[in-house]
């Protein structure tokens, strides 16, 4: 993987407004040249699903420098890539724009926000978009977003039917530009006014033991990839790797404790006990250190 991540880590002020916010934006992410050559590789594929394996150039993004290290810094080292979306949005029909009805606000990945218990939902996967098209000015089709709203089950819908909810976030971010939004957060796609057409390309992110929503058609990748990039495109020892993986099944965790050491790799989180509120660490050798 290319040493140029560790100039691109997520930073603390990153990490405060993903956890905040459920989004954060990364601009200038991509060179003019990429995002030209990215807008001649839509026009060559077919369909919008599950793209990445239709042209050498979609492959480069798995693991792009200036922004992979964020989606590791925010989902860890057990993930994979589970689904794919090349987005072309053209400009609204006069129909469509006499139309009065709410915008499609969702969550991503459908029944995994409403099969679980009540309560806030798990963050478990995350999606770049990578903007192809300028979207610095409103009406372009430009992404909403409500912020803090990843921690909500429900929000509070207008009774008018029609109106959005309260804090709409509007996406104004340049062509090369990238957001990353976690699935929980509520977002949708907005009008577009303008005479061009709105692409993004989408790599969603999640750990390796949620199943993939696309048939991911890269096997032909496989060999000329590196151990990083296998991983990310879906490569295991065996099915047991998914959720118990060894260090063949996850090389990213290897190359973030060579390059960011080994507390980069711990896993953590907190937990009640008798009243206190208590870290726990898990160490390589699969012990446990409890923290207070």
């Amino acid at each position: 993987m290319d040493s140029e991540c560790l100039q691109h880590l997520l930073t603390e002020e990153e990490r405060a407004a993903f956890d905040r916010d459920g989004f954060i934006v990364v601009e200038n992410a991509l060179p003019d040249t990429m995002v030209r050559d990215l807008n001649k590789a839509v026009d060559r594929i077919e369909g919008e699903v599950d793209f990445i394996g239709k042209d050498d150039i979609f492959l480069e993004l798995i693991d792009w420098p200036t922004v992979f290290p964020k989606v590791f810094g925010i989902l860890g080292w057990n993930i994979h890539i589970y689904h794919t979306v090349a987005l072309s949005r053209p400009p609204d029909t006069e129909e469509k724009r006499r139309q009065k009805a709410r915008l499609p606000w969702h969550q991503d990945s459908d029944r995994v926000n409403a099969d679980v218990a009540p309560g806030p939902t798990m963050r478990i996967s995350l999606k770049v978009g990578y903007l192809l098209t300028d979207l610095t000015k409103k009406g372009h089709g430009n992404q909403l977003f409500i912020p803090g709203s990843h921690l909500k089950r429900e929000l509070e819908w207008p009774s008018d039917g029609v109106s959005n909810p309260k804090g709409v976030y509007t996406l104004q971010a340049p062509a090369g530009s990238a957001v990353l939004f976690e699935q929980r957060i509520w977002h949708t796609g907005s009008p577009n006014l303008s005479n061009i057409t709105r692409r993004t390309l989408y790599y969603g992110y999640s750990y390796r033991w949620f199943h993939p929503r696309d048939e991911r058609t890269v096997s032909h990748y496989m060999e000329r990839s590196d151990p990083i990039r296998r991983q990310l495109l879906g490569a295991k020892t065996k099915s047991l790797g998914l959720t118990s993986p060894q260090p063949a099944d996850v090389p990213l965790r290897t190359w973030m404790a060579e390059h960011l050491g080994e507390e980069a790799v711990v896993d953590k989180y907190t937990r009640l006990v008798g009243g206190l509120s208590v870290s726990f660490a898990r160490n390589p050798d699969d012990h446990y250190a409890v923290r207070v």
